[in-house]
């Protein structure tokens, strides 16, 4: 079975029970659910700067505003409409810029997504609504 490795950044803020955790949603199209940023680690590409490539085509965010909290776990996923195993890294950002609670992004990267429209907007972890693909699979792990 071929295994594809991919990152995934949970960008947080605030403190403890008020901690909100940055999603997106394909601008047109709900139906492919909530996502965190994230991708495909490239063939030979270091897994910390696929990270942060894949943070910045996908959100736009300056590095300046996302401090590096660590890795917190490493799983395989393994989706039932494919013959295919994805590796998925997943690391915490705490976010330190100015507060803004929604925005618009155009993702620019060489890759299949380049040109999408993403909506970005901040939720509470407490209650927070089913991710696509289980990328919440996580989100117990993050320190409080």
């Amino acid at each position: 079975m071929e295994t594809s490795r991919k990152v995934f950044a949970y960008i947080t803020r605030g403190e403890e029970h008020n901690r909100e955790l940055l999603l997106f949603e394909y601008k047109g199209e709900p139906e492919v659910g909530l996502q965190v940023p994230g991708g495909t680690i490239g063939e030979g590409e270091l897994l910390i700067d696929a990270l942060y490539r894949e943070v910045k085509e996908e959100t736009g965010l300056p590095r300046d505003v996302l401090e590096f909290v660590g890795k917190i776990h490493k799983y395989n996923y393994y989706p039932a409409h494919k013959d295919k195993a994805y590796e998925r890294n997943i690391f915490h950002f705490e976010y330190t810029g100015e507060k803004i609670d929604e925005f618009e992004h155009t993702i620019k990267s060489e890759g299949r997504d380049n040109g999408l429209i993403v909506q970005y907007r901040w939720e509470p972890i407490e209650g927070l609504p089913k991710l696509a693909a289980d990328q919440d699979e996580a989100i117990e792990l993050l320190e409080y």
